[in-house]
């Protein structure tokens, strides 16, 4: 839900300055929208008191990267809703509010909050203690199940994405003896400075995406156009010097683009080439299919990095894929009893809580849940999230706002309009910050436009849902706020 609150990032005018329409006065616009909006905030902050308190009382300790895009314009209202306990797809927050969940952990929560599956193996480990140092119980039947599901010979496990990501593209360094790496603009591949890059304007040449994230350090990446043909020659032009492409299958800013044709001709160049083709699967992964989107669209990449869903609401990163590049992590395969040993280069990876007990529980009870469901799965909750997003899509167009959703599987988010211009693509995803307020106040948990639907979620949730939305939008209308 994080990807469209970089529209917070502007200081936003003062509710007396708000841009107003040609058919009302100035004034009686003006005061319409202060009315509304002073409505809206001291129900609001009333609602959530305590979660504002904390705020505040923490502010000067707690150094939060969620409230790192102020907005003067939303200033009092502008603090994280702090929750208390949650189940099934539901949360409630410490002033004793219930929220259906959208957001479900970023895409963690698939099965909804707290499945029982997931709770019973975890107060089994606890019984048994949490084993930092020898080698996990569960680790060889987890990283078995992912290679079943996945068809990946290799596994290895991290903490968190990032750290996967990173892993990955240093194990296509160590195997191909190439650095330079290309990877494609609005994809989101965590927060390791290597990946931290934006095309400097038409040259594909990376330059660092933020201030912190040294030159040195994105000056071996390429970022290029997803999906546009163009791209590929870009690639075939430096095929000799790329160790990796690294890709979102499907992007987080753009559930439409779904490029399937692009990602074939990427496969084949990338073959070759004798470019490790990288899909980050994040998101996707175990979402859209048991397979993931390597399973979705007919590709086999030669690494797929992997997390949220698989670890059940533990912190997981993992890194799978063909032996002649994971091998980089332990030098491959040996036998007791006879002369054989490793014999693949190796590069450097480590971390203390890689592989923690808890976490690998999770894993194996998870994978073995999405075993057990097979793809059915996810194929039923695709078709209720595709119907939902229909619905949403049906009222936006006959109350005509410039608002569209798209999805990919059970994920959706805001995409741009056709035939709208920039600036009111602008404007509506600017309109989305404050219908999260106005969602937020009437129960639905939610953070910019995108959301998650779990196999957790009712259809009295999701009529709920529209019901909010249609409410909210018609609230903001008469205040002149949207639309």
């Amino acid at each position: 839900m994080t990807k469209n609150a970089s529209n917070l990032q502007q200081p936003q005018p003062p509710i007396d300055a708000i841009p107003i329409t040609q058919q009302d006065s100035q004034q009686s616009v003006s005061i319409r929208q202060k009315e509304h909006l002073e409505a809206l905030i001291a129900r609001y902050t009333k609602r959530t008191k305590t979660s504002k308190q904390l705020a505040q009382t923490y502010r000067p300790v707690l150094a939060d990267p969620r409230n790192a895009r102020f907005s003067l314009f939303l200033k009092e209202m502008f603090y994280p809703i702090v929750g208390k306990r949650s189940v099934g797809s539901k949360i409630w927050d410490v002033d004793g509010n219930e929220y259906i969940d959208l957001l479900m952990g970023f895409g963690v929560n698939l099965f909804g909050h707290n499945p029982p599956f997931v709770k019973a193996v975890l107060e089994a480990q606890l019984d048994q203690g949490i084993q930092i140092g020898p080698q996990a119980e569960l680790a060889g039947e987890v990283a078995e199940l992912i290679s079943e599901l996945t068809g990946m010979e290799r596994v290895t496990f991290s903490n968190t994405g990032t750290e996967a990501v990173m892993t990955a593209l240093r194990l296509a360094r160590t195997a191909t003896g190439r650095n330079k790496i290309a990877l494609f603009s609005n994809s989101y591949h965590g927060h390791f400075d290597g990946t931290l890059a934006k095309a400097a304007g038409e040259n594909p040449q990376a330059v660092p995406i933020a201030p912190g994230v040294i030159f040195n350090l994105v000056a071996d990446v390429l970022v290029l156009n997803y999906g546009n043909p163009q791209s590929l020659e870009i690639i075939k032009a430096h095929e000799r010097e790329l160790a990796a492409v690294l890709v979102e299958p499907v992007q987080t800013h753009r559930p439409d683009l779904q490029p399937k044709a692009f990602l074939q001709q990427l496969r084949q160049l990338t073959k070759e080439s004798g470019i490790a083709l990288i899909f980050d699967e994040m998101v996707t992964g175990f979402r859209i299919h048991p397979g993931g989107a390597q399973a979705w669209f007919g590709i086999e990449a030669d690494i797929a990095t992997y997390g949220k869903i698989v670890g059940g609401g533990m912190p997981i990163g993992i890194v799978a894929g063909k032996a002649a590049y994971m091998d980089g992590i332990d030098g491959g395969m040996w036998n007791y009893g006879d002369a054989s040993s490793p014999q693949a280069k190796t590069t450097f990876f480590a971390g203390t809580f890689c592989k923690h007990p808890l976490a690998m529980a999770a894993a194996k009870a998870v994978l073995e849940h999405l075993k057990s469901q097979g793809p059915s799965l996810q194929e039923q909750l695709n078709q209720r999230t595709s119907k939902f997003v229909e619905t949403l899509n049906a009222f936006f167009e006959e109350v005509q706002l410039p608002i569209r959703l798209a999805n990919f599987g059970s994920y959706f988010g805001p995409v741009p309009v056709e035939n709208s211009t920039q600036s009111n693509n602008s404007a509506a995803l600017e309109g989305l910050s404050l219908l999260n307020y106005h969602l937020l106040d009437k129960g639905i948990f939610i953070r910019g436009g995108d959301g998650f639907l779990s196999t957790a979620h009712t259809d009295e949730d999701i009529n709920y849902i529209i019901q909010a939305v249609r409410d909210s939008v018609e609230e903001m209308q008469e205040g002149v706020l949207l639309g």
